[in-house]
């Protein structure tokens, strides 16, 4: 490729001769170098290589609550309109479109728990690519817990799958909806050229596959690597590893205006996967919604206990699988860090005890209203313990570091 030819036209030219290439034996190799080299290109289109693009500022929205849930969908399908409905902030609603023009958060008090709801712009096609502020609203998505995919019931369906265009968009920007990471081990290195294990048979890649991920690595100016597949996976799924910057997330797709259509279409979208029809114009199905968001958030809340006294049940600690995990060394952190070092044993009561109650150590994994006792070593236990004396000194050179830093001015 000339110098000259921007990033556009470079994968519109890999895209068409993907598009002309006959897929068989002879061409998988091939056609595994120029998918490499797609996604390759892409990524610098992303980080601003390319020309064009919406610059500018995103959307600065602090992190509040126990959970962060982003609104996403085309210009009027209803996103003001239910964060309005379902939490105390009123987001402006208009029968035009792109009513929203900034991310307005909202807060859902469901099970104790306070979950951030974002209503984000309305996004178009080529979002991706930074049309009308597209960027900066994915941006915002890639840092929720969960994506609420709001879409028109009554334009779904027709020629305009508005569905499959914003999952395009956000599969452009790394976005993974509902799936997982792929169980591969990849590590580059110094030096030994690659080396390659498969401990289950990869159809998809050929009778060589390790010619094809040399070739792909390749692209990547990455000549020494270990390689493991612990599972049959496809070369896009090596090419996410490769790149590393890919955000795996829950997504529930929220058929707004059902009011609007029949009952027969209303029963079809009902029953596609990880999906719920609603109408937020008549308060339709509305809580179900909001126990389908606390199911596929997975948050887990646990009630502290003192030793002698009962739980408190009033302010629990909530743990989410997607953030810190839901251990009881995740559940020792969210007080406080020296939790952990001072750590002797917990005594769990709930669900995820096998008898109550249970002895256990920080590994454990707690269930949703499990009770949690935390027992700390004593001052004389720590002074036994191998690093104490590394613990005493670090304590003393930041007591002596804060002191300086208040230390008044000499007049």
């Amino acid at each position: 490729y000339s110098s000259t030819m921007g990033l556009r036209e470079k994968i519109a030219d890999i895209e068409a001769e993907m598009a002309r290439t006959q897929k068989n034996k002879a061409t998988e190799y091939h056609l595994g170098t120029l998918k490499a080299r797609l996604a390759k290109l892409k990524s610098q289109l992303l980080e601003g290589g390319g020309k064009g693009g919406a610059t500018g500022e995103g959307f600065a929205v602090k992190k509040f609550g126990d959970a962060r849930v982003a609104l996403i969908g085309f210009p009027s399908v209803g996103k003001s309109t239910l964060l309005s409905t379902v939490t105390e902030t009123e987001s402006l609603q208009a029968a035009y479109e792109f009513t929203t023009l900034t991310c307005i958060p909202g807060i859902i008090n469901y099970n104790g728990t306070k979950i951030q709801l974002l209503d984000l712009p309305g996004i178009i096609e080529g979002a991706a690519e930074g049309k009308g502020r597209g960027r900066q609203v994915i941006a915002v998505a890639k840092s929720a817990d969960l994506v609420l995919m709001v879409l028109d019931a009554a334009k779904e369906g027709t020629t305009n799958n508005h569905k499959a265009i914003l999952m395009k968009e956000l599969e452009a920007v790394g976005l993974r909806l509902n799936t997982r990471p792929p169980d591969i081990y990849y590590k580059p290195k110094a030096g030994g050229g690659i080396s390659f294990i498969s401990q289950v048979p990869q159809p998809s890649w050929g009778p060589d596959p390790k010619k094809l991920i040399i070739n792909i690595l390749r692209e990547y100016r990455v000549h020494n690597a270990e390689v493991m597949f612990r599972e049959e996976v496809t070369i896009d799924q090596f090419i996410d590893v490769i790149e590393g910057n890919r955000k795996y997330i829950r997504c529930l797709f929220v058929y707004n205006k059902i009011d609007m259509i029949s009952l027969e279409e209303v029963d079809v979208l009902s029953r596609r996967d990880d999906s719920i029809v609603i109408s937020c114009n008549l308060d339709l199905n509305l809580d179900r919604l909001l126990a389908m968001i606390w199911e596929y958030l997975g948050l887990v809340r646990v009630f502290t206990k003192k030793k002698g006294q009962s739980p408190n049940f009033d302010e629990p600690l909530v743990l989410t699988q997607g953030r810190n995990g839901v251990t009881v060394e995740s559940a020792c952190l969210q007080v406080h860090k020296s939790m952990v070092e001072n750590f002797k044993y917990a005594t769990v009561w709930g669900k995820s005890a096998k008898h109550i109650p249970q002895h256990c150590g920080l590994t454990h994994q707690l269930e949703d209203e499990d009770v949690l006792q935390v027992v700390t070593k004593t001052a004389e236990e720590q002074r036994h313990d191998k690093n104490y004396g590394q613990k005493v000194q670090a304590y003393y050179a930041e007591y002596h570091e804060k002191k300086k830093k208040k230390a008044p001015l000499k007049t």
